[in-house]
């Protein structure tokens, strides 16, 4: 057979166990042939290639989706432990954010990126500060993650830091003009979000200029809601209703919202949630971590609502491990709700495809299948912890760590493999991260 000529931008991963995650839910032993940013073939591949990748004994799977996260938090690590959520947020967290500035946005995105490539994700829906929101899409652009982010919105509240608190219209004008100038950006790999960072602190003429922001630049909108009972409490109380009940009054449900955490939220809630097709992060790292709760997500997913994954801020979980937060999502339902209640094909498509749904790319990630952008990880199986394996997803959930991740690919570009990040340099980020911790410490004597 004639064979064409090696593309320049073409790669083949020869012989892996291809864990496809298209509708039929496809496990193949094969080849997948990379040109370009896109997916060319899956299964045996009789063509040339600039670079062919031995992928015997691996697996390759979709890329990895952290649904929530806020990477402006990535260099609070640490700084905020064993706390429940208004306290962590209004005694630690919010004023270390209030003391960001351009450049310890940047190196804080950068640290949580370079975690996130190393760990298999290759996109991310972000919350970012209120400031500064240029350097973090800066440090997006640049190392090449897939992301759906934006500045954090809040302009209602007591005790808000000095500097976070916003005026309406600035707010709202500050994230209009940021969405113009980002949105598609980094061949279309950052789409912009609006982000009020919930109900207690935004106010109501804010979100409901939101929603019609969102309908018309067709754009996400990312929030928390419902993740602490203190939280639903001061929303009842201020705005006459529960806070999921309460967004959906406002008209911000549907498929464009995307609600981190929903733990306390009622059935007359979730009938809203999936009425609607709202979609759903499910945290439980960070749930536990600041005893939040347990969210209902087998009760969502049973109603068909679409459920993803995220770490959250590295400050409320100290990590931005996928693979932990798979295994959590798959074990902490199994006592209430029985052992095959989360099983691991379904948590590994909240990690891919439920990811790809809430960003609103289902028909381009999510999954490996040809036409679709070439976002995927390699996986080791060859460590101790790996053998035996019978089921493969049962081994990508409860078996396989972070650790275990040779190869990330995202938009046809490798942005780690074998323990070198290739877009970002790691002893650099590190070593800027800890000044810049530093220098926002001095800035807070009454909290160190």
């Amino acid at each position: 057979m004639l064979q064409k000529e090696p593309l320049s931008d073409s790669i083949i991963f020869k012989d892996a166990l291809i864990v496809t995650m298209n509708e039929q839910r496809e496990v193949l032993q094969g080849d997948l042939l990379v040109e370009g940013n896109r997916i060319k073939a899956v299964g045996q591949v009789d063509t040339k290639a600039r670079r062919v990748i031995d992928a015997r004994g691996k697996v390759l799977i979709p890329g990895l989706i952290q649904a929530h996260i806020h990477l402006c938090q990535t260099i609070f690590r640490g700084q905020a432990d064993d706390l429940e959520l208004l306290d962590w947020l209004n005694n630690r967290v919010l004023p270390l954010e209030s003391a960001h500035d351009p450049e310890s946005i940047y190196y804080s995105a950068l640290l949580g990126i370079g975690e996130m490539f190393s760990a298999g994700t290759t996109a991310i829906i972000d919350m970012e500060s209120v400031h500064y929101t240029d350097s973090a899409f800066e440090a997006i652009i640049q190392s090449g993650m897939r992301a759906v982010s934006g500045k954090c919105m809040i302009d209602h509240g007591e005790g808000i830091p000095k500097g976070l608190k916003e005026k309406t219209a600035d707010s709202l004008q500050e994230s209009v003009d940021l969405l113009e100038r980002w949105h598609g950006s980094g061949s279309g790999r950052l789409h912009y979000a609006f982000n009020p960072r919930f109900a207690v602190s935004c106010s109501e003429p804010l979100l409901i200029q939101v929603r019609k922001l969102a309908e018309h630049y067709g754009v996400r909108i990312h929030t928390h809601a419902s993740e602490n009972r203190n939280e639903v409490a001061i929303v009842r109380a201020e705005r006459g209703m529960d806070n999921v009940a309460y967004l959906n009054h406002l008209g911000l449900t549907g498929d464009r919202l995307v609600l981190a955490h929903c733990i306390w939220v009622s059935k007359q809630e979730i009938d809203m949630l999936a009425h609607t097709r709202s979609n759903v992060v499910h945290c439980p790292s960070s749930n536990l971590k600041l005893a939040s709760g347990f969210a209902p997500i087998t009760t969502m997913v049973e109603q068909g609502i679409n459920v993803s994954l995220g770490a959250d801020g590295a400050p409320c979980n100290n990590n931005l491990d996928p693979f932990l937060e798979m295994r959590l999502a798959a074990l902490i339902h199994k006592p209430r709700h029985g052992p095959a209640s989360m099983p691991a094909r379904k948590v590994l498509e909240l990690a891919t495809l439920g990811g790809a749904r809430a960003m609103g790319l289902e028909t381009e990630i999510g999954s490996l299948e040809v036409g679709k952008k070439a976002d995927l990880v390699m996986i080791n199986r060859d460590g101790l912890h790996c053998i035996p394996g019978n089921d493969i997803y049962a081994q990508l959930v409860y078996q396989l760590k972070a650790g275990d991740v040779s190869l990330t690919m995202v938009d046809g570009r490798i942005v780690y493999e074998d323990g070198i990040l290739t877009t970002i340099d790691k002893d650099e980020v590190m070593r800027q991260a800890d000044i810049c911790l530093s220098r926002i410490i001095k800035k807070l004597p009454h909290l160190f």
